[in-house]
Order: C-alpha cells, then sequence, then structure tokens
C-alpha cells in the first residue's frame, strides 16, 4: 500500500502564523457549527460533531475554544447560521480549482469569490464543472516518530478499514472511503495516535503539470482564496514542477 503520494507534492502548505492559525480555528469553528445542527450537540451521537472536533484537536484548538463553539453553536451563547456551498473554476493553465464554503452571507460571499478569480487569471465555472476530477477521501496524516514502526502502522491502519497507506519523508498518510472515515479515525485515536490532520478532502484523479512561469499566478489565486474568510478549503489539481 505504500508508495510515492502525488498529493502530498501537489498540496499547497504555507507556514501558519498566528493571524493564519485564528482563522484555522475559526473556519474549524463553522465546521463545528454546522455538525452541531445537522446532528446535535453530543458527540457521542453525532460521528460528524466528533470529526470535527477531532479535526480542531489535529490543529491545535484549544478545549475552551471548541466548548464555546459547541455552545455557541447549540444556541446557549447565541447562534449564526452558516451555509454550505462549493464553487468551481480554473485558475491559469486549466488548473482546476474547488472552493468549499461556509457562509451567513451568500449575496457577500459570491461576488468576493468571483472577484479573486477575475483578478488573477482565472474563471469560475458552473456547477459540476470541475467536481469529476476529484474525488472524496478521508486523510488521515500522522508523523512518523509515534513510537510504532512503519509496518505496526500500516497494519494498524489496514484492520482499521484502510484503502491506502502511503510512507512520505517525515509522515504516514492514509487514505479511507468517506464513509469509513470515522472508523479509521477512532480506531487508530483509541490506539493512542496523535494526527497532523484528519479530515475529508477532494483528491484530484489527475494533476496538471505547471510551469515555472505561471506557477506563481497559480499559487497568488489559491492564497487569495484561502485568505477569505468565508472559504473552508481550497483544492486544485496544479503539480508545481521543482524549481
Amino acid at each position: 500500500m505504500s508508495g510515492h503520494s502525488k498529493w502530498a507534492n501537489i498540496k499547497h502548505r504555507k507556514e501558519k502564523t498566528d493571524s493564519q492559525r485564528g482563522k484555522t480555528f475559526t473556519k474549524v469553528g463553522r465546521e463545528i457549527a454546522i455538525a452541531v445542527r445537522e446532528g446535535g450537540a453530543d458527540p457521542a451521537a453525532n460521528s460528524k460533531l466528533r470529526d470535527a472536533i477531532a479535526k480542531a484537536r489535529a490543529g491545535n484548538m484549544p478545549n475552551d475554544n471548541i466548548a464555546r463553539s459547541i455552545k455557541k453553536a447549540s444556541g446557549e451563547l447565541g447562534s449564526i447560521i452558516y451555509e454550505e456551498y462549493v464553487y468551481e473554476g480554473f485558475a491559469p493553465c486549466g488548473v482546476a480549482v474547488i472552493v468549499e464554503i461556509l457562509t451567513d452571507n451568500r449575496n457577500r460571499t459570491a461576488p468576493e469569490i468571483r472577484h479573486i478569480f477575475d483578478k488573477n487569471g482565472g474563471v469560475l465555472g458552473s456547477a459540476g464543472c470541475v467536481g469529476w476530477m476529484f474525488e472524496r477521501k478521508g486523510v488521515i496524516v500522522i508523523e512518523k516518530n509515534v513510537g510504532k514502526s512503519e509496518d505496526e502502522l500500516m497494519e494498524l491502519a489496514i484492520e482499521a478499514g484502510a484503502e491506502d497507506f502511503i510512507s512520505m519523508d517525515d509522515a504516514y498518510e492514509i487514505y479511507t472511503a468517506p464513509e469509513d472515515f470515522s472508523a479509521v479515525r477512532e480506531a487508530l485515536e483509541g490506539k493512542g495516535l496523535a494526527f497532523i490532520s484528519a479530515g475529508l478532502e477532494r483528491i484530484p484523479q489527475n494533476t496538471k503539470p505547471v510551469d515555472a512561469g505561471t506557477a506563481e499566478k497559480v499559487r497568488r489565486l489559491i492564497e487569495l482564496l484561502e485568505d477569505n474568510d468565508d472559504v473552508q478549503n481550497v483544492y486544485h489539481n496544479a503539480e508545481f514542477q521543482e524549481s
């Protein structure tokens, strides 16, 4: 099951400053709010909420923040109603882009997303224009120094129901079917394993090579989308060439 992870190579990662961490906490808090609205405030009876809490903890979100998000979503501290939307389009060089939104005001968010695409060489498309290029998968990332060998961890992942296990330079990536994600995450968590990240993601089935001349434009569009307060996740199929 181990091998080369193309997805790891195309992910757009940047160093998390305090400001960016604060934005991450806000975004995860919104996911908690949606989970509570759909399934209630009891994590034991709401697998989506358990997944959101696990994601929050993987991102080092303080327990007080998590509890406050749950109380706010359940109406104890007042609440804001968030709606989920997905926008699809193209970055320069024909790179496919999917933007997942949680917003309390779509009339504000939609023009902002369109503006980012238009001003940075992209095109906002219609629903479904690039979605077919991506697969929904559960993705769990674990640091290598977890006190277990690669074989031990792979065996645990397989027994828990994982589809794929990939060894990277400094981490392991574990992939699951969406419907198996919660069970696999909880099984590994039950073994005392901590995660760098854990969540449902959209994995490109094929990648689009981007040359050095275009890479900065694509990265700029992605960064601006990620920095928008209403954007939860940005997925793309760009494969940046090593410089």
